[in-house]
């Protein structure tokens, strides 16, 4: 897109660069995703922060590249290069579905290393780490990732139409449904910092007690909104999603709804 920069070869893409905002938004895609899903939660958070969006190997420009079929790998990766970009603002995490126990994976990795996890955690869409379901989605044929692409309303259905572009979208689907369905559970880790859940009060993938238990993993404060919808709600509820995030970097409470 006309205008993106990249930070730290191509782990990061920043879209709308602010440096004089005092906080920095990481946003972790979901599973098929890129950065580019992105670009308009960016554009509307560019007045209060800079937002960089993390590009998973195996997609758009990386697409030469292999996917990484082992979240826990992912997040060391990710960990580095986010590490290596680093100019001292605070940070927040914002993931939606896989991206957000990624995010969570990585936070982990924050305050294990340097005493500090983010400022905050957004996780949207998916169950706790402790509540994952597992799954066989990435042991399907190409029809059957399509039928799950179909049933959570995620992807263009030009993309799943055109055999040059479906074979693009079903490369980094397979790679991350591989990874996030052979994470395992995880119990007892809590993360010092706030933790902010969002999901679709029809998401196939997570019921409202699954995202409850997020609260389970912060020592801090838990919140937890519900919209009407499925998993990609936030495609709907865009200006809801950033007036949330904009209100809790603030201190503020969030805008009623």
């Amino acid at each position: 897109m006309t205008g993106a920069t990249r930070s730290e070869g191509q782990w990061t893409h920043r879209f709308h660069p602010r440096d004089d905002s005092d906080f920095r938004l990481v946003c972790f895609p979901h599973a098929g995703g890129s950065a580019s899903y992105y670009h308009a939660l960016s554009e509307a958070l560019s007045p209060h922060l800079d937002t960089l969006a993390v590009q998973y190997p195996g997609r758009q420009d990386r697409r030469a590249e292999g996917c990484v079929h082992n979240l826990a790998e992912l997040a060391d990766l990710t960990y580095a290069a986010l590490r290596r970009c680093e100019d001292g603002r605070p940070t927040v995490f914002f993931g939606h579905s896989m991206g957000s126990i990624l995010a969570f994976e990585v936070a982990r990795r924050y305050q294990d290393d340097t005493g500090a996890p983010p400022a905050r955690l957004f996780a949207s869409g998916y169950p706790a780490p402790s509540r994952l379901r597992g799954g066989t989605v990435h042991r399907r044929d190409d029809d059957g990732i399509v039928d799950e692409l179909r049933s959570v309303n995620g992807t263009d259905p030009v993309w799943l139409e055109n055999r040059h572009l479906r074979a693009a979208v079903l490369h980094a689907v397979r790679g991350d449904y591989t990874a996030i369905e052979t994470h395992p559970r995880v119990t007892g880790v809590r993360l010092d910092c706030p933790i902010t859940v969002l999901i679709g009060d029809d998401d196939p993938h997570t019921t409202v007690a699954e995202a409850e238990a997020w609260g389970e993993h912060t020592t801090g404060e838990f919140s937890l909104h519900v919209f009407r919808g499925g998993h990609f709600y936030l495609d709907q509820y865009g200006r809801e999603v950033t007036g949330i995030i904009s209100a809790a970097v603030r201190g503020e409470p969030a805008p009623e709804r």
